[in-house]
C-alpha cells in the first residue's frame, strides 16, 4: 500500500449509520463501548463524524480534512498506533514532527491527493500553522472521547503550540512598503505571454487586496462579473464573506485600471457585465480560463513581497525588507483597515467593509505603527513641557 493512500474524510450523512470505508487506513478496528453515541468503528470514521458535526464552511472542511489526513497518516505510518493507543508523548512527538517533516513527506508541487506524487507537506510548518494543526487534532480527539469512541483523551494533557510574541510591527505594511511592492511587480520582466499574464494578474491581486481589504478566498472565489457599476460613476466588487454573507466593496480608480490592464493581458475586453461567470483570478498557464486556488494566489503575492523585500534591502532599507519577508496576503487586509483608520475613516464604515459582525473585531485590527506612536507621545510630552 502506498504510504499516502487517500483516506475518505468526507463528512458523513446526518442520518443513518456511518458507511464503512472500502480502504481502511486504520491500524485496527476496536470495540466501542456499548453506551457510545457514535456509529464509528475506525479512526477515519470518527474523523468523518467530527467533520460533519462541526457544521463547517466548505473552506473550513477542506482545511480540517488536510490536517486530519496528515494526522491519520502519521498515526499509521510513523507511530504505528490507533487513536486508542496514543499517549501524551505520542502527541508531543507529532507536534515536533510538524516542525520538520521528513523529506519523503514533502513535495514543492501541490499534487491532488489521488496522485501518487502527492505529499502532505510543502515544507516545515510555522508555529502559527502548527498551532492550527494541533487545534484540529485536539478537537477530533475531544470529540472521540465525548462520543464514547475513546475511553480517555491524552490530548487533554498536551499543551498548545505557543505562537511567537508579537513583533515590533505586526501584520502591517506601511504605504511605503505597499508602494514598493507595487513598483516591483510592475517592473517584472514579461518577455513571454504567460509571464505578461502573470505580471498583470499579480499586480491586480496586489491592488485589489490593498484597496478592498477582502479576505483571500473572497476575491479568489469571485467572478469577473462581480466588478460592476450601477451607472452613477461608482464601481463595486461583490464578494461572499464568512457565513455566506454577501457584501459589496468600493472599487477605486486604481483598482479598476489594474483590472482592465489584467483583462487586456488575457485577451478580454476592458469591461465585463454582471452575468460574466468567468473566474476573477485566472491561471496564467491554463489555455482555458481556469480559476487558481487560494494557495496559488497566496504564493503569487508572497513572491511579490519577496521581490520587494530584496529591492528594499538593495536600497539599504533593512526594516522594510524584514517586514516584507514576513508578509502574507492577510497583511493587506490588516493594513487597509489600519491605513484608512489613520486617515479618519469611521470605525462603522470599516466594520461594514471588512464584514465583521462585531465592531470590536474591527477595532482589534487597528493600530498605529511604532514610529507614529513614538512621534505622538514625544510631541505631546514636548508640548506639555514634560521633556
Amino acid at each position: 500500500m502506498h504510504k499516502f493512500t487517500p483516506i475518505n474524510l468526507e463528512p458523513v450523512p446526518r442520518n443513518g449509520p456511518v458507511p464503512s470505508d472500502t480502504k481502511r487506513p486504520d491500524i485496527g478496528i476496536f470495540h466501542v463501548a456499548d453506551d457510545a453515541i457514535t456509529n464509528a468503528s475506525t479512526d477515519s470514521e470518527i474523523a468523518r463524524e467530527f467533520i460533519a458535526h462541526g457544521e463547517l464552511s466548505e473552506k473550513s472542511i477542506a482545511n480540517t480534512q488536510k490536517e486530519l489526513f496528515r494526522f491519520l497518516t502519521w498515526c499509521r505510518e510513523e507511530a504505528g498506533r490507533s487513536f486508542h493507543q496514543l499517549s501524551v508523548a505520542d502527541l508531543n512527538l507529532y507536534k515536533e514532527f510538524l516542525k520538520n517533516p521528513p523529506p519523503d513527506w514533502v513535495a514543492t508541487t501541490k499534487w491532488p491527493r489521488s496522485d501518487p506524487r502527492y505529499r502532505p507537506f510543502t515544507g516545515p510548518l510555522s508555529d502559527a500553522s502548527r498551532r492550527q494543526a494541533m487545534i484540529a487534532v485536539k478537537g477530533l480527539l475531544a470529540f472521540a472521547e465525548q462520543t464514547g469512541y475513546m475511553r480517555r483523551n491524552p490530548a487533554r494533557l498536551v499543551k498548545n503550540v505557543k505562537a511567537p510574541g508579537a513583533s515590533r510591527i505586526t501584520r502591517y505594511l506601511t504605504p511605503h512598503a505597499i508602494a514598493l511592492a507595487l513598483a516591483t511587480v510592475s517592473a517584472r520582466d514579461a518577455a513571454t505571454l504567460s509571464a505578461f499574464k502573470q505580471r498583470e494578474r499579480d499586480r491586480f491581486l496586489l491592488v485589489a487586496f490593498t484597496h478592498t481589504g477582502a479576505r483571500l478566498n473572497e476575491i479568489v472565489s469571485a467572478s469577473m462579473g462581480a466588478i460592476y457599476t450601477e451607472g452613477n460613476g461608482r464601481w463595486w466588487l461583490d464578494v461572499m464573506g464568512k457565513g455566506n454573507k454577501p457584501r459589496r466593496l468600493p472599487v477605486p480608480p486604481e483598482m479598476l485600471a489594474a483590472f482592465r490592464d489584467y483583462r487586456h493581458a488575457f485577451g478580454l475586453l476592458p469591461q465585463t457585465h454582471r452575468g460574466d461567470s468567468t473566474p476573477l483570478v485566472l491561471s496564467s498557464r491554463s489555455i482555458e480560463r481556469a480559476r487558481i486556488t487560494d494557495e496559488a494566489a497566496a504564493q503569487a503575492l508572497k513572491a511579490v513581497f519577496g521581490a520587494a523585500a530584496s529591492a528594499a534591502a538593495a536600497q539599504g532599507d533593512t526594516e522594510t525588507a524584514s517586514v516584507l519577508r514576513q508578509a502574507s496576503p492577510h497583511w493587506l487586509r490588516h493594513s487597509m483597515l489600519t491605513n484608512h483608520a489613520n486617515n479618519g475613516v469611521q470605525l462603522k464604515t470599516l466594520q461594514d467593509t471588512a464584514g465583521h459582525a462585531n465592531i470590536a473585531t474591527t477595532a482589534a485590527y487597528l493600530h498605529k505603527t511604532d514610529n507614529e506612536r513614538h512621534d505622538e507621545i514625544i510631541a505631546s510630552a514636548i508640548g506639555k513641557g514634560a521633556l
